[in-house]
This record gives C-alpha cells, structure tokens and sequence, in this order.
C-alpha cells in the first residue's frame, strides 16, 4: 500500500456525514421530544427511549473526571478518524470491507464530538433492558462506532486468514 489507489477510498466519507446527519437529527429530535431522565416504552420489557447524558466515554467512563475528559475524547476521536481518512485514501473503493468500517467510525466519532463542543456532554438516548438489568444508554452515533469497529476485527481476522 505504498502507492494512493485510483479511485481511492474517500468517497466513502459520505457515509460518515450520512452517519453524522442522521445522529444530530436524532438527537435534535430527542432534545425536542423526549423528558429527561423518563423511560417512554418502545418495546415493553426491553427498549425504551431514555434521554441522558454522558460527560465521558462509553460506560461513562470517566464522567466524573472534571470537565478535562472533554477535550481528552474530543481531541482522541478527530485524532482516530483523520487516521482513518488516511488509510481510506490510501484504500481501494470498491474495497468495502476495508472502508466501510472506517467510514462508520469516523461518522460516530464526529457525531459525538459535535455533542461535545456544542453541549459539553454525549446525548443518550436508547435504553435496553432485560427485567431490571439495563444496559447504559446509547445514541445512533455509538452503534455507528460499535459496528465500524467490529467489522474492522472481523474483516481483518478473515483478511489475516486468507493472506496465510
């Protein structure tokens, strides 16, 4: 991969702003719709919509950190995805297995960010549950991270495989 492929893989940072309008649109939505801290039902049992915030990372991982670990993820996350633009330069379009996980991640990670700057904080909103165990609430930006992540160890545990 020494040489820019032609056509390069950059188109696919269409995907990520699609990833990052459709999460600021949720969010705005939530913002406008939802209470605070209130569990509306979708799913009786298992899904709900519940609107919350996370000064941290996932699990809210150092939430209570002070106001530092705002900048911390804000400037890991624009640091992660120009990475991943680079190596979506330097990747074959028609290679989507490749550049659609870093298009996902780049997508999420912006999403958040843009909470970040704008609210100082990550707006949650999709609760799962299981009786009275629940997992901590998510955003469409999150699952876009989550996935692009696991399609970039599963795609390259099979490109691994295959090479040997």
């Amino acid at each position: 991969m020494s040489k820019h492929p032609k056509p390069n893989a950059l188109a696919w940072l269409l995907l990520s702003a699609i990833v990052i309008v459709l999460d600021q649109w949720s969010k705005a939505w939530v913002l406008a719709s939802l209470p605070e801290y209130t569990a509306i039902p979708v799913i009786d049992g298992f899904w709900n919509w519940f609107r919350t915030y996370n000064t941290g990372a996932a699990f809210s991982f150092l939430a209570d950190a002070g106001g530092w670990q705002r900048w911390f993820f804000t400037v890991l996350a624009v640091g992660i995805s120009g990475l991943l633009g680079y190596w979506l330069s330097r990747t074959r379009r028609g290679d989507w297995r490749q550049a659609l996980p870093y298009a996902l991640v780049i997508g999420g990670a912006l999403g958040n960010v843009i909470d970040r700057q704008i609210h100082g904080h990550v707006i949650d909103f999709i609760q799962w549950h299981w009786r009275d165990h629940f997992w901590p609430a998510f955003n469409i930006a999150d699952c876009a991270v989550v996935g692009g992540a696991i399609g970039i160890a599963l795609f390259g545990l099979f490109e691994g495989k295959k090479k040997d």
